[in-house]
């Protein structure tokens, strides 16, 4: 399986993003190398801004020069750009409906030897409260290159998260496509449906496989979409399976699970099983223990999907 590092990924896809579209700018806190805006900084020096620890003013900046027609990519550590300036990204940027694109690297745990402060677990919760604000969490790097396309050719305020560890490239078939608010089945299965977003697809599809091989077959759904979510998909695979499990580098409160259950309870009440981080500051230390701590590696989903369905 080939990996890649989802920020070069990004920044390769905003490179080329910014050849074609020449009123877009790269904006940065005291992180543009590390958000992988090197390359774009090369090419294009009077189109990027490195402003410095000053999340809150950055944000407003970017609103500013979205209502002379800029589009904006603001790239910064996941916490720092959507927990510290909340105030500015809800007024200056929901409210006043501009063209703004935040984009929230290291996100989830993946700062994972920095602790609590640096994690961005409540993210997802807190901008999917913005009316009108997009939300999507890629789960590979070539979703998170067709993200930024996505993203770029929208008129609204969108907000992308990715990790900081090497991603499995999955996405790689003829058939690709990526739509904005459309949730993609990634594999077909009845017992059970697992919904997951971000990095926590691929290791589902690894569960599923390990399920497979005991006899249970659960249907996969990439919901690389937050908001605006792909209910259909969600109501579809709670009537056709009866059961859904989620997975999600996320509180527990206000992500995934949320999502997937407000949209059920309207339209196909089902059991829900919700893997996340619940009501607590994640622990520290490398990237994979967390994960496997939270069971959100393949074995841990394995285990939770079958006590589930027993």
């Amino acid at each position: 399986m080939n990996m890649a590092d989802p920020r070069k990924s990004f920044g390769e896809a905003l490179l080329e993003i910014g050849k074609e579209m020449p009123n877009v700018l790269a904006i940065s806190a005291d992180s543009s190398s590390g958000s992988g805006l090197t390359p774009f900084e090369q090419h294009f020096p009077e189109r990027h801004i490195e402003f410095g620890i000053m999340e809150q003013g950055v944000i407003g900046y970017s609103a500013g020069l979205a209502t002379t027609g800029k589009i904006p990519f603001v790239v910064a550590i996941a916490p720092f750009l959507t927990s510290r300036p909340f105030e500015m990204v809800r007024n200056d940027v929901g409210y006043m409906k501009q063209n703004v694109k935040i984009v929230g690297r290291c996100a989830g745990m993946s700062y994972s030897d920095l602790g609590p402060t640096h994690h961005s677990l409540e993210d997802i919760a807190i901008l999917r409260t913005i009316p009108g604000f997009t939300v999507i969490a890629p789960s590979d790097p070539i979703e998170i290159k067709a993200a930024a396309w996505a993203a770029a050719k929208m008129n609204g305020p969108v907000y992308i998260r990715i990790g900081k560890d090497k991603m499995e490239i999955f996405n790689d078939n003829p058939d690709y496509t990526f739509e904005i608010g459309k949730g993609v089945t990634l594999r077909e299965g009845s017992d059970a449906t697992i919904i997951a977003t971000g990095v926590t697809v691929y290791k589902s599809l690894q569960a599923a496989d390990m399920l497979a091989a005991k006899g249970i077959k659960v249907r996969v759904v990439n919901l690389h979409t937050l908001k605006p979510v792909d209910e259909e998909i969600i109501i579809k695979a709670a009537k056709e399976t009866g059961r859904i499990v989620t997975v999600e580098e996320n509180y527990l409160a206000g992500g995934l699970g949320s999502i997937v259950a407000e949209v059920t309870s309207q339209y196909a009440p089902v059991p829900i099983k919700m893997i996340g981080v619940k009501d607590q500051f994640a622990s520290n230390g490398p990237y994979d223990e967390l994960l496997a701590l939270y069971n959100l590696h393949p074995e841990g989903i394995v285990k939770e999907t079958e006590a589930f369905l027993k």
